[in-house]
């Protein structure tokens, strides 16, 4: 009672209760503690009664209370926590375990569908390969390592340079890249070496391979690939090398006769075959074409081994019969060629050598209906015919041949194939080529 404060200490429960009387609230003691108070004023006299209470005594029910049901909240939130965690760690678990179950799974298919591909691959009688864009290797099967001289694992991650040489590695690079860039499909016959060479081993002998790239997407392991597939063609391209040469031997065995028959028309098939093949490669031809034309020129006159001396010999002038005994020759080779069977339409080519371009010749034939390489032949042996000399004339000159094939395009000729033969004899030496086709056959002696 003998501690006083002054009235404006804060938060004084005493001050509050003598300036609000009758008032309620938070405040502190005279020891400074934190007091619920309560004041009210005795009547009639200038006393305030006040009535306190420490906070804890009034609050510890409360604070009680409030401290069971954090705790029960908090073992609540402990224990839901540690359900979900244990919930979760199971599925976890399971689905681990049936992922591990489905990684084991894929990768037992995946190796035995490499053990499939690899059995496959090795049974292949190509080389097949793949390679980055470093050309070094991802993928070889038997054949391409039995090739190389090692093992298929002993060529992973080395080049293609250390495996098959500098120069082959160089060409296939080229293509790779390509294929790389546009990520299309390509195919290719290459030839390494010198095929005319004696050599049958070694990195200098001569290959010709076929072969094909397929682009191949990368992915998170392995960078963008090619795969290469290589077939070896050498000894089917000498095969098929051997065989023409014996086919040119046949036929030229076969031209020779008729030449020696007819003095006049001596090298015409040859010379027709030459022209011919000039043309189509001046018209952009295939190779295919080329070669038909070529031996179809060659063949065209077979069928005068069946004229009598006397007329392919006659220097008079000819009777419509004789003229058309002679035309109609290469029908006779049609009939004796029938049933060869050449790589290109040979036998046809020659059936329609009489066609014209407007639909005039014997089979009706008009415009592109007849053959390409019909067309050209025709030009060919026109051209062939008017400047070489004959028993019954003189051979004519060029210019004036090339304007008469020229005034002949679009009625009788492809104007596309007499094009091309003027531009060869202005443009391509020609003229100069062929100028020994006017010189008139050699003299037999009394001994022939």
């Amino acid at each position: 009672m003998e501690r006083s404060l002054s009235i404006d200490t804060p938060d004084l429960a005493a001050a509050q209760a003598l300036i609000k009387p009758g008032g309620f609230g938070l405040n502190l003691d005279y020891a400074g503690q934190e007091v619920l108070a309560v004041s009210r004023p005795i009547a009639n006299m200038s006393w305030v009664l006040i009535r306190k209470i420490t906070r804890e005594e009034a609050l510890s029910a409360t604070d009680t209370r409030l401290t069971t049901l954090l705790v029960i909240f908090v073992l609540m939130i402990v224990g839901t926590t540690v359900s979900i965690v244990a919930v979760w760690r199971h599925g976890s678990s399971l689905r681990a375990t049936q992922a591990a179950a489905n990684m084991k799974v894929a990768l037992e298919r995946f190796e035995n569908l490499s053990k499939f591909m690899r059995v496959v691959t090795n049974n292949q009688r190509n080389a097949i390969i793949a390679v980055d864009g470093e050309t070094k290797y991802s993928f070889a099967n038997e054949t391409a390592a039995i090739e190389a001289g090692i093992l298929p694992e002993e060529m992973m991650g080395k080049t293609m340079a250390a495996i098959m040489g500098p120069l082959k590695a160089q060409e296939y690079a080229a293509i790779n890249k390509n294929v790389l860039k546009n990520f299309e499909r390509e195919s290719h016959t290459l030839s390494f070496g010198d095929e005319d060479s004696e050599k049958t081993d070694g990195p200098d002998a001569f290959q010709m391979v076929q072969a094909d790239f397929v682009p191949l997407r990368g992915d998170r392991d392995f960078p963008p690939a090619v795969l290469m597939v290589l077939n070896d063609i050498t000894e089917l391209t000498h095969e098929r090398r051997r065989s023409e040469k014996m086919l040119r031997g046949l036929i030229n065995t076969l031209v020779s006769v008729v030449d020696r028959r007819d003095p006049f028309s001596a090298n015409h098939s040859a010379r027709v075959a030459e022209v011919g093949s000039c043309i189509a490669s001046e018209m952009g031809l295939t190779e295919i074409h080329t070669k038909t034309v070529d031996i179809a020129g060659s063949l065209m006159n077979l069928g005068k081994i069946f004229i009598s001396t006397e007329l392919l010999t006659k220097a008079g002038d000819l009777t419509p019969e004789e003229r058309a005994i002679l035309g109609n020759a290469y029908m006779v080779t049609v009939e004796l060629l029938q049933n060869v069977t050449f790589e290109g339409p040979v036998v046809e080519t020659i059936r329609q050598l009489g066609e014209t371009w407007d639909g005039s010749g014997p089979l009706g034939l008009k415009e592109e209906e007849t053959l390409v390489t019909a067309r050209v032949l025709a030009v060919a042996n026109t051209f062939v015919g008017m400047v070489t000399p004959r028993a019954y004339r003189g051979g004519m000159p060029f210019q004036k041949v090339a304007d008469i094939l020229m005034q002949e395009t679009g009625t009788k000729l492809d104007r596309k194939a007499v094009t091309a033969l003027v531009n060869f004899l202005e443009n391509r030496g020609g003229n100069r080529r062929w100028v020994h086709f006017s010189d008139p056959p050699p003299e037999k002696n009394s001994s022939d």
